[in-house]
């Protein structure tokens, strides 16, 4: 099949478009700059980004099948417009072409968080409703809500079959621009004054890729897919530890205690000029729980998780590779045995 692929040099993009590469389809990406991944090299670029409608436009002519992947991952306030208008304004736009263009399928990179968000323990599932009461205070969240919901109104109205992926946060190599590693790299970085109290959902980017190739053909219309394997913080973090050697948080207050701190810590910082090591939305969000039942992706896309210990082994040898061991006290014998283990 001819495909166009946003966001395709992405941290996601760049594992799935040489997947879409291999099984022999046509892969035509949009973007402002070629792209420098030699996995990329044999997909067709046109210049231009999703404000730009006629770029779009061309970059639709002869598609059969469209992969929405564009997005940015913020949990700053100053990012909630650019998140909106790429999130809720440019997919609207895009959809409307997507139907003048008669593409036959459209695949639509969500979140997880669209879902299965809660300040329990407990597992989200897909016929949830949005939690929109509790993440309305954190842009990137509610604009992948909006996006998810015109989308699949718009899709439906409109007879343009749909399949919905909702990713949690995406783990492994590849993710130049720390868009979901970020976590981890401020742990290395020892930049978490506190343990966080809540519970994680991530996925492997090479897993998750493996089940967008097979929405191609695979996977409910019109329904939406959720991926990941679950862990509370504390066990994440306690693994990064092992793996690194690097301490992982003692200190474990209230979850309100450590929002609180967190904001005193930005207006301290603010006062000296200088930024705050964590932003206060962003420990809001790791004393939430973000558990997923992914046995629908299973069954729907042959979704498969990895062993994590492999995803998070990977991550961590990848971002030392970005990041010079001297810039992280206590973690060069560790660095050297990763590169033994591989």
């Amino acid at each position: 099949m001819k495909l166009l692929v946003t966001g395709g040099t992405g941290f996601l993009g760049i594992h799935l478009v040489p997947k879409l590469l291999e099984a022999g389809h046509e892969v035509r990406l949009i973007g402002r700059t070629r792209p420098s991944a030699p996995g990329l090299a044999r997909a067709e670029f046109v210049q231009g980004d999703l404000k730009d409608r006629e770029a779009v436009r061309r970059a639709l002519e002869g598609v059969e099948a469209v992969y929405h992947l564009a997005g940015l991952v913020s949990f700053q306030d100053k990012d909630a417009r650019r998140m909106y208008e790429l999130h809720v304004d440019a997919t609207r736009e895009l959809v409307r072409d997507v139907r003048e263009a008669g593409v036959k399928r459209f695949i639509l990179a969500s979140t997880s968080g669209t879902i299965a968000v809660s300040k329990e323990e407990r597992l989200g599932r897909e016929e949830d409703d949005y939690p929109i009461t509790l993440v309305g205070r954190w842009p990137y969240y509610l604009s992948k809500i909006y996006e998810e919901k015109l989308t699949l109104e718009y899709c439906r109205k409109h007879s343009i079959p749909l399949v919905v992926l909702n990713p949690s946060l995406l783990m492994g190599p590849g993710d130049d621009r720390l868009s979901s590693t970020w976590t981890v790299v401020k742990f290395l970085n020892r930049e978490l004054p506190a343990m966080p109290g809540g519970g994680m959902s991530f996925v492997d980017a090479r897993d998750a890729a493996d089940a967008f190739v097979s929405a191609l053909t695979r996977g409910e219309l019109y329904g939406r897919h959720l991926m990941g394997v679950n862990m509370s913080m504390a066990d994440f973090f306690e693994r990064l530890e092992r793996l690194t050697g690097v301490a992982a948080p003692r200190l474990r207050l209230p979850s309100k205690v450590n929002v609180v701190g967190a904001k005193l810590l930005e207006r301290w910082a603010k006062l000296r000029g200088t930024k705050p090591a964590l932003d206060p939305q962003e420990v809001d969000v790791g004393e939430h729980y973000f558990y997923l039942d992914a046995s629908k992706a299973e069954q729907e896309l042959g979704f498969h998780a990895r062993d994590p210990h492999e995803t998070l082994h990977d991550t961590v040898q990848y971002l030392f590779t970005k990041m010079p061991p001297t810039d992280l006290p206590g973690t060069k014998g560790r660095l050297a045995e990763l590169r033994e283990d591989t």
